[in-house]
């Protein structure tokens, strides 16, 4: 059966934030860009980031940010550096969207959420002339040309130059679900598998624990693995753990877990107090109080931070202030798995950067370009992954447009 095709100058298959910057790019350089996204709607992962406030990138020192992308720091710093945290802040006032710097260093609109930045930015698009086509599902390549599931049925598109930003494997729901790794396995395109990046991790608590503090926030407390430490606040689930400081350790404990099968996260449940102190004032003598009632007023501690300590420690050390004050200090986790990677805010893995060019092409498949959650890296939370995402998208819009005047 014959397919219906379409010729197009530029393909830009995926419609988040590393395919739309790049579309803006090229739109604005006169080219005739066709933007396919396989959900109803695009940039649904951008849109449900920015529900409780779209971190959009991050205020510190561009040395230091650039520290964040760990071993890709050098591959992702280009781009970066050249669209830099500076330029997203101008980019979004020219869209009418204002930020301000939160007391964290974290950038935000000023209207807090994505939609509206989304809304002026689909806008300007269209403007621009870029077409965008929704439900187009890309299935693979077929005798040079991209391969649609539609809701008309298959369509085959014929570009000139492509740039494929179909993200990772996280928040499969919103679209990323890495169905296209098998197409690029089966052509011959070096991938590292998927591991999931700011994430949780799985714990057996108990069922007391759990039926009186899953869903409980521990508060201002220090986590530390592997020589890193952060300040700040993480959540006991029915599962395991999850929340923003134990995102922030996530690749080490994730691959301390790989490599060793287990990872110790310690946990100060009191980081303005020391060790020497709490076991003078345990110490004291309780006389007819509770071992509660003493552990409270001795340490300040109470509900899910106490009944961590019960949780974590063995029976024993509680004879002993001293292993107690230092249970508190540096109370053990071990951890052994972690959360499914469809839960994972964002993923490690994907397209190999020795894959691609300097201009983000593949080496194998001329005027095919790759940017965003699609290749090997990885980023904490606080704006690095979008600044990346975006950077990516006019790293690889720039790249294309060069190979467009090669001839």
């Amino acid at each position: 059966m014959t397919l219906p095709e379409k010729k197009v100058e530029i393909a830009i298959i995926g419609g988040g934030p590393a395919g739309l910057m790049a579309a803006e790019v090229l739109a604005s350089s006169g080219k005739a860009v066709h933007v396919f996204e396989a959900m109803p709607t695009p940039a649904r992962k951008f849109l449900m980031a920015g529900k409780s406030g779209l971190n959009i990138t991050h205020s510190e020192p561009l040395d230091q940010f650039l520290t964040r992308y760990g071993t890709a720091m050098d591959v992702v710093g280009a781009a970066v550096k050249a669209f830099t945290p500076d330029d997203i802040r101008t980019w979004t006032d020219g869209l009418g969207t204002p930020t301000f710097v939160g007391s964290s260093g974290r950038v935000f609109p000023e209207v807090f959420k994505g939609s509206p930045l989304l809304r002026a930015w689909l806008a300007r698009l269209a403007a621009q002339g870029a077409v965008l086509h929704t439900r187009h599902r890309w299935v693979g390549w077929r005798d040079g040309a991209h391969l649609f599931d539609t809701p008309d049925g298959t369509l085959k598109v014929h570009a000139t130059a492509t740039l494929f930003a179909l993200g990772g494997t996280s928040w499969p729901r919103l679209g990323g679900n890495g169905n296209w790794m098998d197409a690029f396995e089966t052509a011959g395109i070096p991938l590292a598998p998927f591991r999931p990046a700011n994430c949780g991790f799985n714990y057996g608590w108990s069922e007391y624990l759990t039926g009186r503090f899953a869903g409980e926030p521990v508060k201002n407390v220090l986590l530390s693995h592997a020589g890193q430490t952060v300040q700040g606040d993480f959540i006991v689930t029915k599962h395991g753990i999850e929340g923003s400081s134990v995102y922030a350790l996530s690749a080490s404990l994730r691959d301390t877990i790989e490599r060793d099968g287990k990872a110790i996260l310690n946990i100060d449940l009191t980081p303005d107090r020391t060790a020497k102190h709490l076991a003078g004032a345990l110490t004291r003598p309780r006389g007819k109080k509770s071992f509660a009632t003493h552990l409270k007023r001795a340490t300040g501690l109470t509900g899910v931070k106490a009944a961590l300590l019960r949780e974590l420690l063995p029976p024993a050390t509680f004879d002993a202030p001293e292993k107690v004050a230092a249970g508190i200090k540096a109370l053990p986790l071990e951890l052994t798995t972690t959360r499914p990677i469809a839960e994972a805010i964002s993923v490690a893995g994907g397209v190999r950067f020795d894959a691609v060019d300097e201009h983000l092409m593949l080496k194998t498949l001329p005027g095919q370009f790759v940017a965003g959650e699609m290749l090997d890296w990885e980023a904490p939370t606080g704006g690095y992954l979008l600044t990346a995402c975006l950077a990516e998208g006019r790293q690889a819009a720039n790249g294309m447009l060069r190979w467009l005047k090669r001839d």
